[in-house]
């Protein structure tokens, strides 16, 4: 297990280094684990098909880290924050669901008409697009759990074909609804005082850091009964999902009644170390050997879910968020956390602002949206579509 956690980390370093070093990497936001990783995966995959040796590693860390990660994420569902946004940010919500449900149509529906297992198929849906890569090692687990070996290896390969894919097609997808109908007349300056009193909360000090570390496992802990009592329905969950639950009880509480004095910005330092730390684990673990017998399926899924992203984010979400100038620039977001990642979201929008003018709508909804729903909401659906498939 130590061995593990040194090595994951020492990948986890590579990719940070390398991250400084080639511009394509920090371009696409690609995470510092996932870099480092796909190296070391490449170089274990050439030693096993050589012969040479086969590495295993011990897992225990990886799932306590992801739980801590995911819990961090339920602390992020402000009930309050979601009413304060008005209902730009409910439509806004409403698409993400209706996006997630539809990757996921997509993935099932095409698997089955190629004649391989909806599971499969589930490996190029919203786990690795609206997921990325923490949900991808977190649900890949579950895949191979009901049997589909390298179910991992899928969704992490979907993953960063995602967060690449995502940040090419955002700028254009915007550029052309920009030009094409002359939004920039539409373009104007909006009241950004919505997530002041957010940003308060974030604020971090030294020795709140151990309070933090307390509250992500008091909701880890009592997540567990929670966890025990949804499995009783007969139903698979995600090991995370109780305390996810229990964390936004939490959050929700304090927001209403301020007696639990959260440390929102500390709970996300620790949620952000654990999640590197996680998919550190996860990618020298990977065996991309896997990936040969079903590379032709995988491929074709992939460009669909890219069809899919384009006609979804340039007529759907353009159109549901008013068909001006903000309408244009979330659709860029949207390209960027519907396939890759929140910061990929915020580097496609700052690229068309940063050329045209800017938009502090999309600036406020993306980040709740992406940062503190999209991945509480796509848990739900992930779970619902697999139960449903078994």
């Amino acid at each position: 297990m130590y061995q593990t956690l040194a090595a994951a980390v020492g990948v986890l370093f590579l990719g940070g280094f390398l991250k400084k070093k080639v511009k394509f990497l920090e371009t696409f936001c690609i995470p510092a684990p996932v870099v480092g990783g796909v190296i070391f995966a490449v170089v274990s995959c050439l030693l096993y098909v050589s012969g040479i040796v086969e590495f295993s590693f011990d897992e225990a860390l990886k799932n306590v880290c992801m739980v801590m990660f995911f819990t961090s994420v339920g602390f992020q569902a402000n009930i309050k924050v979601l009413r304060s946004g008005g209902v730009s940010l409910v439509i806004f919500l409403v698409c993400l669901c209706v996006l997630i449900v539809i990757q996921n149509l997509t993935a099932v529906g095409l698997s089955s008409v190629m004649g391989i297992s909806p599971l499969i198929g589930m490996c190029t849906g919203s786990i690795p697009m609206v997921g990325g890569h923490g949900t991808s090692g977190a649900f890949g687990s579950v895949l191979e759990d009901f049997g589909i070996e390298g179910a991992t290896t899928f969704c992490t390969a979907a993953a960063t074909f995602g967060l690449i894919i995502g940040s090419l097609l955002g700028g254009p997808i915007a550029r052309r609804l920009i030009v094409k109908k002359d939004l920039l007349k539409d373009a104007a300056p909006e009241d950004a005082s919505v997530l002041e009193e957010e940003e308060q909360k974030h604020h971090r000090s030294v020795s709140m850091y151990a309070p933090a570390a307390y509250q992500l496992a008091i909701a880890m802990g009592l997540g567990t009964l929670v966890s025990k009592l949804l499995s009783l329905t007969g139903m698979t969950f995600p090991i995370y999902i109780g305390s996810m639950i229990v964390a936004a009880f939490m959050r929700n509480i304090d927001e209403y009644t301020g007696k639990l004095h959260i440390h929102m910005g500390e709970i996300n330092d620790i949620g952000g170390i654990c999640l590197s730390l996680f998919l550190g684990i996860a990618m020298i673990t990977l065996k991309l050997w896997q990936l040969a017998e079903l590379a032709l399926p995988l491929v074709i899924l992939l460009v669909a879910q890219v069809i899919i992203m384009i006609f979804f984010a340039y007529f759907i979400v353009f159109n549901a968020m008013g068909r001006d100038y903000d309408a244009a620039v979330l659709s860029a977001g949207v390209c960027g956390f519907g396939m890759g990642a929140t910061p990929n979201a915020m580097a496609n929008m700052q690229a068309i602002t940063e050329k045209y003018a800017p938009s502090v709508k999309a600036y406020i909804l993306v980040p709740i949206v992406g940062s503190m729903f999209a991945d509480f909401i796509n848990s739900l659906v992930i779970t619902f579509f697999i139960n449903l498939i078994n």
